[in-house]
């Protein structure tokens, strides 16, 4: 094995306009490692990123070598590859209807050298060939839409990994783990394992602090475009000096005590029989509460904030809001919203924020017809609505006319956030509001949830990510197929873990 930096790349920077975002930045991996990337969202690691993957040009005076061989600047793709560089990005770029055959020979498919045309047995053997070098246990032909997700990113790896000799290269995994449940979390790391055990070298962009310790060897971090930190081995870091490190500055847990701001008697929602997989689930959320739900995945939790918001009928189940009775096999989103109940939905740029518009757009869309009539919308109040916005979640943005796509993860988080508290909800329903964001946007996050709460909304937390929970919920309800939710009140993440994976032998009507 070389003892050669898989990747070496110095004086990276990038300037747009007159704003610069990236300056002299390195960065050394090495063979047979996973190097961690971490920094606040809009720090320069997506750029950096992207100036290895070619999609930005960088400033004059950059160098980048992979196994000691210099690439030419702007990187070119395909010169990339040849070198051994790949790279698997956030959202897989995986297509459901195509078998793991076809997803693997996407950009590279295996053709006949006489007619050209793809040779699928050929095709069909080199997935398999890859598959089994990582020892993803899936057959060629299966389609990847019925592939559990470890496996669903085995696959994105395989193809990654398809052009490269083993053992040799460096794979960028860009955020790629962020939306696997934690025992698939599980199977990747140990996925990753075996290709960093061939020599195989990792660099891996994360926000999740715990995932950066566990699992990788060394890190880099970057804050406000610099290099805080380079190569820093793990193994004499803690999550507090990785997040000072980030931050610049030392981030405290975001706890809520609740003689300080006690949940009321009143309740700002009753659930009633809300059929979640075939079985009745009821919760009442007081106003001031913050009540947690989690689970494991196909226990149908991860369900309810959609069920309850109108965006997916139910089968069956009511909710009582102080202002209205809905039916929640009838309801859709604009009754559920009129009841008082608002959504943040898992997915931000998917489900939640319309990208191209302008962040004043965004958090004024779900006012229109109310503060607004056909003929005329006025710009007054949208300003104030944007100016307490940004002043109360620390948004930052040039002005409201920054375009929504033109933000960091973590603000555009905390826009989807503002635009559904504008509507100053009895509910507010929150689905996984801290992934994907840095440690200071999710510590903004959290006190907003708090400061929600305090004023008298009830919030219903639903996330996989036992901290957040313990730090900002009351009480959390743990959900387990046809069996009576279990209520816990706890500040330790790993109690909360162990009653998620561990199976309570009591049975019940689901209540709570």
């Amino acid at each position: 094995m070389t003892d050669l930096p898989r990747l070496e790349a110095r004086g990276a920077s990038k300037t747009f306009g007159p704003s610069t975002v990236l300056q002299d930045a390195h960065l050394v991996v090495r063979p047979g490692e996973i190097h961690s990337l971490v920094g606040q969202n809009g720090s320069g690691k997506s750029t950096l990123v992207k100036i290895l993957t070619g999609y930005h040009s960088p400033d004059p005076g950059m160098t980048l070598e992979v196994d000691g061989q210099p690439l030419a600047l702007p990187v070119r793709w395909q010169a990339a590859q040849a070198a051994g560089l790949s790279v698997v990005h956030q959202d897989m770029g995986l297509l459901d209807h195509l078998t793991v055959s076809e997803n693997v020979g996407i950009g590279g498919f295996v053709r006949s050298r006489l007619t050209g045309r793809i040779d699928w047995r050929r095709q069909d053997e080199v997935a398999a060939e890859i598959l089994a070098r990582l020892e993803i246990p899936v057959h060629p032909r299966t389609l990847v839409g019925d592939l559990a997700p470890a496996h669903r990113a085995g696959v994105a790896i395989a193809r990654a990994l398809r052009g490269t000799v083993p053992g040799e290269g460096v794979m960028i995994l860009d955020e790629a783990t962020r939306a696997l449940p934690r025992e698939d979390l599980a199977r990747m790391h140990d996925l990753l394992g075996r290709v960093v055990g061939s020599g195989t070298a990792v660099l891996m962009v994360s926000h999740n602090l715990e995932e950066v310790l566990t699992l990788s060897h060394r890190v880099t971090v970057l804050r406000d475009g610099r290099v805080a930190g380079a190569g820093l081995p793990t193994a004499e870091l803690g999550e507090a000096d990785l997040a000072r490190l980030t931050l610049g500055k030392t981030v405290d847990a975001v706890t809520r005590t609740p003689s300080v701001h006690p949940p009321t008697d009143e309740p700002a929602a009753v659930v009633s029989d809300l059929a979640v997989d075939g079985r009745p689930f009821s919760v009442t959320v007081r106003r001031g509460e913050v009540v947690g739900l989690t689970g494991l995945p196909g226990t149908g939790f991860e369900k309810v904030p959609y069920l309850l918001a109108g965006a997916t009928p139910a089968a069956s189940g009511t909710v009582v809001t102080p202002t209205s009775r809905v039916d929640l096999t009838r309801a859709g989103v604009a009754e559920t919203l009129r009841a008082g109940i608002a959504l943040v939905p898992e997915r931000r740029v998917r489900d939640g924020l319309a990208v191209d518009l302008s962040v004043r757009d965004n958090l004024a869309l779900p006012s229109l017809r109310r503060r607004g009539s056909a003929w005329l919308v006025r710009r007054g109040w949208q300003d104030e609505l944007t100016a307490e916005s940004v002043r109360r979640l620390g948004i930052k943005a040039r002005s409201g006319d920054d375009l929504v796509k033109e933000l960091s993860g973590g603000n555009q988080q905390k826009v989807l956030f503002a635009k559904w508290l504008s509507t100053d909800p009895d509910l507010l329903v929150l689905h996984e509001p801290t992934q994907a964001v840095d440690v200071g946007a999710r510590a903004d996050l959290l006190r907003a949830i708090g400061d929600a709460a305090a004023a008298g909304r009830g919030v219903l937390l639903v996330s996989t990510e036992p901290t957040d929970l313990v730090e900002i919920c009351d009480r959390v309800l743990v959900l387990h197929p046809g069996l009576e939710p279990r209520e816990m009140h706890t500040d330790d993440p790993d109690a909360l873990l162990e009653a998620v994976y561990s199976v309570p032998t009591t049975t019940g009507a689901t209540h709570a």
